[in-house]
């Protein structure tokens, strides 16, 4: 029996995630779309029927920071996926705001160590018995934050740790012929972390730091990861990829 194809995106609703679905629509029968809006879940899953008819898709409404929903969310993917080729975790927040005081600083350090990293853990560690041997593709939607560094020193800490985990991974799950890495985009327009949360001036500021002088797109980020979810891309392990328009050579 030929098992589906079968691809679970979080924060697959809108952004780079909504890419992302699009792009592994085109190469995989069945598609899981998890987020916590029912109703975003559910348009984006009208999308794809439309231009992928042939395309199974889910819509899952999952809070990826409560144990209890991921535990819920991992009982019917075991109930109801035979297997699963590729898992990428793309959910994420901003960092809240800090006030004065440790205890601020606590709560949002691990506000967004919850959102950032821990969704992406109990997602793979929950899923990591389905996923195809060989051939499962695990990918983490990092940030260029982690590199550059930002005014959020609790969301760049937390994207960088992907990669630390994605090493792990690597050395766990490798033999089996599963990869595991991590994509971390620049700035990137279309996405709900950014949506309304910077000044024209700061995203003016943003774009003399870009050698390509324009933003990314949730389309360019979503076709990294089809590379790196396909058969083409069984020999890149453990690897941090960025995609930020040459801000390094910026000057």
């Amino acid at each position: 029996m030929t098992l589906p194809n079968t691809a679970v995106i979080t924060g697959g609703g809108t952004g780079i995630g909504a890419a992302v679905a699009h792009t592994l629509a085109a190469s995989c029968s069945v598609i899981v779309l998890v987020g916590r809006r029912q109703d975003r879940l559910d348009a984006m899953a009208s999308e794809l029927k439309a231009s992928h008819p042939g395309v199974t898709v889910h819509g899952r409404s999952v809070d990826l920071t409560d144990i209890d929903s991921v535990t819920a969310f991992i009982e019917w993917a075991h109930q109801e996926l035979p297997q699963v080729n590729v898992v990428v975790n793309n959910a994420g927040a901003a960092q809240p705001q800090i006030e004065k005081g440790l205890t601020s600083v606590a709560s949002a350090w691990e506000a967004t160590w919850r959102a950032n990293t821990l969704s992406s853990v109990l997602v793979t560690e929950g899923l990591k018995d389905l996923l195809a041997r060989p051939g499962g593709r695990i990918i983490m939607i990092g940030s260029f934050a982690a590199e550059l560094g930002t005014g959020s020193p609790a969301y760049a800490s937390a994207k960088g740790a992907l990669q630390a985990y994605a090493i792990s991974l690597m050395r766990e799950l490798g033999s089996q012929g599963i990869t595991a890495n991590v994509v971390a985009p620049g700035f990137t327009d279309g996405t709900e972390l950014l949506a309304g949360r910077i000044s024209p001036e700061r995203r003016e500021r943003l774009l003399t730091s870009i050698s390509a002088r324009r933003p990314g797109t949730p389309e360019e980020i979503a076709s990294l990861v089809g590379y790196l979810a396909s058969p083409l891309a069984g020999f890149i392990n453990g690897e941090l990829i960025t995609a930020n328009g040459g801000t390094y050579l910026s000057g």
